[in-house]
């Protein structure tokens, strides 16, 4: 016995999900997923081992939604007026937010009574990406009960995931970084020009 939870092993296949069992599954997936909308409520999470990592239980009150988003860079409208080419600006213009974000509120706006608590990656294609979010409704008496979940249901975190504070907004916001460097990151990159020395 190597002392390994089912976890680790389920974390492992992940590591690299085209040399490992799941090549053919989510080939298959993929197919179905590709005809689904883009936000599907589902009955237990794909990767069990990073939804329970993330604070997912399988408990009345969390909700487990599949997010597609389309991938690429910003694409804007062809100019008509005078520009010379360096100003033109159309393509390679990356958006500010990462695609796990972008998935994360647009779920958010769908389920407008939960409080996203994160997500993570489940695959992609050539041009789209899925992502299953982890929702909590704060409303709910057994959420309301349990003390390792309910800070959810306070004020200051209402609509959490458009301020940046699920996982994938903190490091979005460059909080993740510490130190020289990160000077000008706290308490956010907009806030810091205010801040009385």
């Amino acid at each position: 016995m190597n002392g390994k939870s089912m976890y680790s092993y389920i974390g492992d296949a992940w590591k690299n999900p085209s040399k490992s069992y799941l090549k053919e599954l989510n080939y298959e997936r993929k197919i179905q997923w590709r005809k689904e909308e883009n936000f599907i409520r589902i009955e237990k999470p794909t990767r069990l081992d990073r939804a329970r990592a993330l604070g997912y239980k399988a408990k009345q009150g969390y909700v487990v939604v599949r997010a597609k988003v389309r991938k690429g860079s910003f694409q804007k409208r062809a100019i008509t007026a005078g520009r010379r080419p360096k100003r033109k600006g159309i393509n390679k213009i990356t958006t500010g937010k990462s695609l796990q974000r972008m998935a994360e509120e647009r779920t958010a706006k769908r389920y407008p009574n939960l409080e996203v608590l994160n997500s993570y990656w489940v695959g992609a294609d050539g041009q789209q990406e899925w992502y299953e979010v982890i929702l909590v409704d704060p409303a709910h008496p057994v959420i309301v009960a349990d003390p390792k979940i309910n800070w959810i249901c306070t004020g200051n975190n209402k609509n959490r995931v458009y301020r940046g504070l699920t996982s994938a907004g903190i490091a979005g916001r460059g909080l993740r970084n510490k130190g020289k460097g990160a000077e000008k990151v706290r308490p956010s990159v907009k806030a810091n020009g205010r801040r009385a020395k």
